[in-house]
C-alpha cells in the first residue's frame, strides 16, 4: 500500500515525511476502501474485475471500519457530508499539503488493496525485521551509524513510531495487547495458522520470553499443516502447463481439471482461518509492517544513502545493512524479495476462485493476462529459494512435503565475534537484540 502512495507523492521520502499519526489514520482509510477496490482482472473475461470483497467477508470490513458522519457512503458522496470522523487528510490532489475532507477516496480511485499474509512471510523470512530493528535500535541509542538527514530522521521516527511501539488505540492494525503482547510471537502465530510454515530463524534471544503467551503454536486449534504440498504441486502443475503450452504433437501431460481441483483445495484451506474475519486485522498489520521495510530497500532511498548502504538491488541493500548491525539475511533474500509480490497475487487469485474450473485453471499457462508471468515467476524463485523442484516431475509416489518450512530460508547462526565483520553473502540469519518488545 505505500508503493502506490510513494507514486502519487512522488519519492518515497514523501511517505517517510507524512506524519505518523496521519498514516495510523491513513491505514484505517485503506482498511475501508477494501471494498471497492479492484484486485485482479478476470482471466475469462466474464467481468472486467473481481473484488476484494467477493472473499473477504464485507461485514467484517464494517465491523472494524472507522465512524463516519451521518450521509451517503463515503466513496460515492461529492457533497462531503459522509466523511470521517478523524480523517488523514491525504489527498492526491494536494500530495504537498494535507486537506482535511474525509473522503480517502481522492487519493487512489479506486482505493488500495493490502498484499496477502504470504507477502509478509516471504519478507519476512529474509531476516528483514531483524535487521531494520537492530538498525533502529542503534541510531536510537548511539551514534554507531552516523548522522541522518532530515528525510531520514523522519523516516526513523515514523519506524520507530508506527512498527516498534504499540499503534495509536482503537486502529485496525493495531494488533497487540496485553493478551497477546510479543510481536514477533503474534507474527508467527499468523504464519503457523495460514500456512503451517514456521520463519526458520529464532526470536532473538534478548526478547525471547519463556511465557506461555510466547508459545505461538499454543491454542491454535486447526492449523493448514498440508498447505505446503498442496502449494507445491499446484505449482508443479502449472509448471507442466507452461512447459507444454506449444506442444502439438506427442503425449501432453498437462492437466487443467487437476489444477482446479488443487486450486480450491487451497482456497477451501485458507477460507477455513479467514472465517469470522479471523486473521483479517492480522494480515493488514503485517502486511503493512512489511511492505514499509519493502519500500526503504527498494531503491536507495534517503536512509539508505545515509548509512552507506547503497546497492542495484533490494537484497543487496538489505545485505549493506545488515553487515553494518551484525546480522547476515537470507542467502536467498533476492528469490524472496522477488517470490514475495507475484505470489501474493496468485493466491489472492485462488481465494477468489479464480481457476475452480477447468477452463479458467487453463489460464495460468495459456492465457494473455499478468497471472501467466506472475505463475512463472512464482515457480523459478519458490523453487530457487526453497529448494524444492517443482519444475521436476519424479516417479510416482512422490514424496510427501513434510517440512514445515522452505528448505533454505535463514537458519540461525552464531552471533559474529567482537571486531568480525560479518559476510554479506552469508546463508543464515543470527540472531540479534533488537527489535520490539518480546
Amino acid at each position: 500500500m505505500f508503493f502506490p502512495l510513494a507514486k502519487v507523492l512522488g519519492a518515497p521520502e514523501k511517505v517517510f515525511r507524512v506524519h505518523p499519526w496521519q498514516i495510523a489514520y491513513f491505514l484505517d482509510e485503506v482498511w475501508d476502501g477494501a471494498r471497492r477496490t479492484p484486485q485482479i482482472p478476470d482471466p475469462t473475461g466474464a467481468a472486467d474485475l473481481k473484488f476484494f470483497a467477493t472473499f473477504f467477508d464485507d461485514t467484517v470490513l464494517d465491523a472494524l471500519d472507522l465512524p463516519t458522519q451521518p450521509g451517503d457512503d463515503p466513496f460515492t458522496s461529492t457533497d462531503g457530508i459522509n466523511a470521517f470522523l478523524a480523517p488523514s487528510g491525504v489527498n492526491k490532489d494536494v500530495p504537498f499539503r494535507f486537506e482535511w475532507n474525509g473522503r480517502p477516496n481522492r487519493l487512489f480511485c479506486p482505493p488500495l488493496l493490502w498484499h496477502h499474509l504470504a507477502y509478509a512471510y516471504v519478507l519476512e523470512s529474509t531476516g528483514i525485521v531483524e535487521i531494520f530493528a537492530e538498525v533502529v535500535r542503534r541510531l536510537l541509542v548511539g551514534e554507531t551509524l552516523g548522522v541522518l538527514q532530515p528525510d531520514s530522521i523522519a523516516w526513523l521516527r515514523a519506524t520507530e513510531q508506527l512498527f516498534f511501539r504499540d499503534i495509536p488505540t482503537f486502529s485496525v492494525a493495531s494488533v497487540l495487547s496485553e493478551v497477546r503482547p510479543f510481536d514477533r510471537t503474534n507474527r508467527r502465530n499468523a504464519y503457523w495458522r495460514m500456512f503451517g510454515l514456521d520463519l526458520a530463524h529464532p526470536v532473538p534471544p534478548l526478547w525471547s520470553s519463556s511465557s506461555p503467551l510466547a508459545d505461538w503454536k499454543a491454542l491454535t486449534g486447526p492449523v493448514n499443516l498440508d498447505f505446503r504440498q498442496k502449494w507445491s504441486e499446484f505449482l508443479r502443475q502449472v509448471w507442466i502447463g507452461l512447459e507444454n503450452t506449444a506442444n502439438n504433437s506427442g503425449p501432453n501431460p498437462t492437466d487443467p481439471a487437476y489444477i482446479a481441483l488443487l486450486a480450491t483445495a487451497i482456497k477451501d484451506l485458507l477460507g477455513n482461518r479467514r472465517r469470522g474475519g479471523a486473521l483479517a486485522r492480522e494480515e493488514f498489520a503485517y502486511v503493512t509492517m512489511l511492505n514499509w521495510f519493502h519500500l526503504t530497500v527498494d531503491t536507495d532511498t534517503s536512509v539508505i544513502k545515509d548509512l552507506q548502504a547503497q546497492a542495484s538491488n533490494p537484497a543487496d541493500r538489505l545485505g549493506a545493512l545488515g553487515q553494518k548491525v551484525g546480522i547476515t539475511p537470507a542467502l536467498r533474500s533476492r528469490e524472496l524479495f522477488d517470490l514475495a509480490e507475484p505470489m501474493s497475487t496468485l493466491l489472492r487469485g485462488i481465494e477468489l476462485g479464480l481457476f475452480d474450473t477447468e477452463d479458467t485453471a487453463a489460464t495460468l499457462f495459456t492465457g494473455r493476462n499478468n497471472l501467466v508471468g506472475d505463475a512463472r515467476s512464482v515457480i523459478n524463485n519458490w523453487q530457487s529459494a526453497t529448494g524444492e523442484r517443482v519444475k521436476e516431475s519424479p516417479a510416482y509416489p512422490r514424496p510427501v512435503v513434510t517440512g514445515t518450512q522452505p528448505l533454505r530460508v535463514p537458519v540461525p547462526a552464531a552471533a559474529p565475534s567482537a571486531g568480525v565483520a560479518p559476510s554479506p553473502n552469508g546463508a543464515a540469519l543470527a540472531p540479534s537484540v533488537n527489535g520490539r518488545k518480546e
